[in-house]
């Protein structure tokens, strides 16, 4: 966190979250673990992340991973560690017994080598809850090594994204956000437990399972139909009019209609009485059974008008469309700047470190307002600070903490 940041979780201004006096000791990198623990630091918890000498990689990463860490990583505390070195696994089950929740998802044996796996620490730390965030939950696969792309290709999700013959992979990290969003909810439940018995438990989270979870509208359809799923590019829409439009000048919009009023205020906004009076169109199966020729018609009569004409229109008319947004232009999208919706940061990494941009809070609100946010840490951060309250001296903890740069 830059020191012109303001630590807007701990403000007299406001009531604390509802995750305050919650500690995590975090050891995950990439992103569902990450997730899962940006989800509880979002929600008030103190968050310590612990990365080896030379950083989480993320920090590192360059492309369609360059936004990881900073988004991942705000609101917590950056503590370095050696795990490779017994001192750095001593400091860090010193972390562990001041926690009340550990966040990780590296491989099993990795944590059964440091010691920092639920068998080797629930005896020890019985209130402690252990989540793990995994390729695949326990059964025949779990000793595969599983990536969104993987889970997606075979789970179905790729399956259904793109056209027939092309499986292709959401735009979007999607398994590993949502798993790491489901091991956050299993903590919430976990500790909702804990104040009951007295005890912790372990949670797991996995990519498969999640992307199961996607799919599971499609597996219900067939059990409902007995009919396969078709990709979503080759469905039978169950409206008459839910497409993407070119309108004149090239601009695409998706355009929808999915009632029969709705069919009566398109037709008459539109100027077309013709289709309004027309009985092959009259209800909205109607329309699905016309498509064949609705479709290509509309699409003519479409492109002789400006997408932002159409824009204006619908929403005029109180009827569903959007434009085809890119991702980088939401950043100036004005109903996210004026809801709360875009928050800054101070970037900690790479070329644009100590710059202020703008990243993206959890989607809801707490008593009307979305929730605060502070600046992912710089290496290390919060590494004296954290090593000195359990109880390291300078000197000890200037050793135990050292960084490493890596390109």
């Amino acid at each position: 966190m830059s020191p012109d940041t303001p630590d807007t979780l701990d403000t007299p201004a406001t009531p604390p979250l509802p995750l305050a006096g919650i500690r995590v000791a975090e050891f995950s990198h990439m992103v569902m673990g990450p997730m899962c623990g940006m989800v509880l630091a979002d929600l008030g918890a103190e968050v310590i992340k612990v990365e080896p000498p030379g950083g989480d990689n993320t920090r590192r990463l360059l492309g369609s991973g360059a936004g990881f860490f900073p988004l991942f990583n705000r609101n917590k505390k950056s503590l370095v560690l050696d795990l490779q070195t017994e001192e750095g696994r001593e400091a860090a089950l010193r972390l562990v017994a001041t926690a009340d929740v550990l966040v990780e998802n590296f491989k099993p044996e990795t944590m059964r080598k440091l010691g920092l796996d639920h068998e080797s620490l629930r005896a020890r730390f019985p209130r402690l809850i252990h989540v793990s965030h995994k390729g695949f939950l326990p059964g025949p696969y779990d000793h595969r090594t599983a990536l969104d792309e993987v889970v997606q290709m075979m789970g179905g999700l790729a399956y259904m994204t793109g056209r027939p013959g092309d499986p292709l992979r959401a735009g979007s990290s999607v398994n590993d956000i949502m798993g790491g969003m489901f091991g956050a909810i299993g903590v919430l439940a976990a500790l909702r437990e804990r104040e009951r018995s007295g005890r912790g438990q372990a949670v797991q989270s996995a990519l498969f399972e999640n992307n199961i979870f996607l799919v599971a509208q499609h597996m219900l359809q067939y059990a409902v139909t007995g009919a396969p799923a078709n990709p979503m590019p080759q469905r039978i829409s169950p409206w008459g009019i839910y497409d993407v439009f070119t309108a004149a000048g090239g601009d695409q919009i998706f355009l929808a209609v999915v009632s029969d009023t709705q069919w009566a205020i398109f037709c008459s906004a539109m100027g077309w009485a013709d289709w309004r009076d027309d009985a092959r169109l009259r209800t909205n199966n109607d329309r699905v059974r016309a498509r064949d020729w609705l479709i290509p018609e509309l699409r003519a009569r479409v492109a002789e008008r400006p997408a932002a004409e159409l824009a204006e229109l619908f929403e005029r008319h109180g009827l569903p469309f959007a434009p085809i947004a890119k991702p980088h232009e939401l950043l100036d999208d004005p109903h996210l700047r004026a809801t709360g919706g875009l928050a800054p940061i101070t970037l900690p990494d790479g070329e644009r470190a100590g710059q202020t941009v703008q990243t993206v809070p959890l989607p809801f609100t707490l008593g009307e307002q979305r929730l605060p946010v502070r600046s992912p840490p710089r290496l290390g951060a919060d590494s004296a600070e954290v090593l000195r309250a359990l109880g390291y001296d300078a000197a000890s903890a200037e050793r135990l903490s050292r960084t490493t740069a890596k390109g």
